[in-house]
C-alpha cells in the first residue's frame, strides 16, 4: 500500500476535504500539521521540485502576512521560499505526498492522480 504524507492544516475546508478523501479510499496516512511542525526552506524546495511549481504557486499571497512581509508575486524565489519556512501560514495546503511525488489539494481530487 502506498504511503501518503499529508501537510494539513484541519481549520481548512479544503485540507479536512482532501484528508477524508484520502481516508475514505483506505490510504495510510501521516498526517503533518505544518504550522504546528513548519516545512524547513530545504523541504520547501524538495516539496516545489516534485509538485514542479514555482514558489508564488504554493503561497496565499492574499494573507496579510504576504503583504506584511514585503512580498509581492514575482519576488525572488529564495524570498518567497524563506517566506514560507518562516511563516508557514503562506503555505497552500493541503500538499500531499505519495511515492516521490506531490500534489495540491486544490481540488482535493486533484491528490488521486498521485496515488
Amino acid at each position: 500500500m502506498t504511503r501518503v504524507t499529508i501537510w494539513h492544516n484541519p481549520r481548512c475546508s479544503k485540507s479536512r476535504q482532501t484528508l477524508k478523501l484520502l481516508q475514505d479510499r483506505g490510504v495510510e496516512i501521516t498526517e503533518r500539521r505544518y504550522l504546528d511542525d513548519p516545512p524547513s526552506s530545504v523541504e520547501i524546495r524538495e516539496a516545489l521540485s516534485l509538485l514542479g511549481l514555482p514558489a508564488i504557486a504554493m503561497m496565499r499571497p492574499k494573507e496579510p502576512e504576504f503583504r506584511a512581509a514585503g512580498l509581492a508575486k514575482d519576488s525572488p524565489e529564495d524570498a518567497l521560499i524563506a517566506a514560507m519556512a518562516a511563516t508557514p501560514k503562506l503555505i497552500e495546503r493541503p500538499i500531499v505526498f505519495a511515492d516521490g511525488r506531490a500534489a495540491l489539494g486544490r481540488p482535493p481530487e486533484a491528490v488521486l492522480d498521485i496515488l
